[in-house]
């Protein structure tokens, strides 16, 4: 008889990859545990919709499960993994769950060092403005998924944020398969720039004769892929070669317009509720698959209007005496420096950035490149490593790399190892028209809520001074 396993285990299930997998698999009616270090608001929702969810790791998890789905993070040692080895359960790599998903689904597969989970975002947000009713795993909580990072639809679409950090975006085959940009990026698993662009390359041959790949011209090292592509290409970008060209882009307040132009064919003006020239490319690519499955042009102009933003890129977290706070999931230079001139646009008076780094390794790699990538920001106080599971690397830490931005000119640097100490440093210069923008993938998200309360405060003690003055 054949097989089908109802009862599935995650270990790390409350990952922003894994729960989203766990949510679609509940809503198609397995029956779904898991397990992570710390429960979080994203493993309360599981918890809601029904899933079993454990906190710590332990090997009586895994109790009446017929697979275990295990994260990239999670080692072989871990004892739900060694307890799933000791009964012969099968082993599934969170990729490789993916791609059982997209197996007998219309596949579309956002990849890309930079802008994949808002990219995913707004072709989820036009795909459901055209009640195409898709079905979506993306790596953020999504405002037009009503907050969540996992959406089930009744179509035969499915859009997926796909994973190149460990290379198991290669056990997807999409129908569509866009690629924002290649970078330096993931270098623990990569050896080199051309190895990570091989990877990109396969991954958009892996797309059927009949399907798409929707490349950014505007990338150096997309178009260095080019020629080896041999599926079917639509270019998108600002260069006058792109087949679907942007052009008059108009970023400011918080906002973006732009026209598109369908090799020659004007499609009129677009707008998107977030600024910046990373994320008015990051719609052009969501327009063109939107075009590719055969959407009216003003469908689309009003999925694009209607995408309010997704959790931790580019999310006001709130406005007090004058200041606002801006956090974004931002952990590399190019996409520091992307956001940086973004908040440049929206014309605050000085911005002052809270950066966590992200994994040592990362830091290490691109230490350089991180100390060039803050000259848009008037100060920045650097907080310790944010470890994510990585062991420290010696020469390696937050101090250090404040020493870097300083070397490379930078005047207004402070090492700052915490949080708090982050806060009150930040609370003692900021004024009335200036911003605070949080960056990182780790909790750095914290210091901009600590520092809204600090001057909610500070702004009801004076408040209070005043009055007992004035009685």
């Amino acid at each position: 008889m054949f097989f089908k396993p109802q009862h599935l285990h995650f270990t790390g299930i409350g990952g922003i990859g894994m729960s989203s997998i766990a949510e679609v698999l509940l809503n198609l009616g397995y029956e779904i545990s898991g397990s992570d270090l710390r429960l979080s608001p994203l493993t309360e929702r599981l918890a809601g919709l029904g899933a079993t969810v454990y906190e710590g790791h332990a090997p009586e998890n895994l109790s009446g499960a017929k697979a275990l789905v295990v994260s990239s993070a999670v080692n072989s040692n871990n004892p739900e993994v060694q307890e799933a080895k000791r009964l012969g359960i099968p082993i599934i790599p969170r990729g490789e769950m993916l791609a059982e998903l997209m197996r007998l689904k219309y596949g579309i597969a956002v990849a890309g060092s930079h802008g994949k989970t808002t990219t995913t975002s707004m072709v989820a947000t036009i795909l459901n403005q055209a009640n195409l009713d898709p079905t979506v795993v993306v790596g953020g909580k999504v405002a037009t998924m009503g907050g969540s990072n996992a959406r089930v639809g009744h179509s035969d679409f499915l859009v997926v944020e796909s994973d190149e950090s460990d290379g198991s975006f290669l056990k997807l085959a999409p129908i569509l398969a866009i690629v924002t940009n290649i970078d330096r990026e993931h270098l623990d698993h990569y050896s080199s720039i051309e190895e990570i662009r091989a990877s990109f390359c396969e991954f958009v041959n892996k797309v059927p004769f009949y399907g798409m790949a929707i490349l950014c011209l505007d990338d150096e090292n997309v178009q260095q892929i080019l020629p080896e592509v041999n599926r079917r290409v639509l270019t998108y970008g600002t260069s006058a070669q792109a087949d679907l060209a942007v052009v008059d882009v108009c970023c400011a307040d918080f906002s973006s317009e732009f026209r598109l132009r369908l090799r020659g064919q004007d499609l009129g003006t677009f707008s998107i509720g977030v600024p910046g020239i990373h994320n008015v490319l990051n719609a052009a690519a969501a327009v063109a698959v939107g075009l590719e499955l055969e959407v009216e042009p003003d469908v689309i102009r009003a999925g694009l209007a209607s995408f309010s933003g997704v959790d931790r890129r580019f999310q006001v977290r709130g406005k007090e005496r004058g200041v606002t706070v801006i956090d974004d999931y931002g952990h590399h230079p190019t996409e520091i420096r992307a956001t940086l001139e973004a908040v440049r646009l929206c014309r605050f008076a000085q911005i002052h950035v809270i950066f966590q780094p992200h994994r040592y390794s990362r830091t290490m790699h691109l230490m350089d490149e991180f100390g060039r990538s803050f000259h848009n920001a008037d100060t920045v106080r650097v907080l310790d490593v944010y470890a994510a599971s990585e062991r420290p690397i010696e020469g390696v830490s937050g101090e250090v790399l404040a020493e870097r931005l300083r070397a490379f000119g930078h005047k207004g640097v402070e090492y700052t190892p915490d949080i708090d100490s982050a806060v009150a440093s930040a609370a003692a210069v900021v004024k009335e028209g200036d911003a605070v923008l949080t960056l990182g993938a780790g909790n750095v998200w914290q210091a901009g809520d600590r520092l809204l309360e600090r001057l909610r405060k500070d702004a009801l003690n004076a408040e209070a001074g005043q009055g007992g003055q004035s009685a």
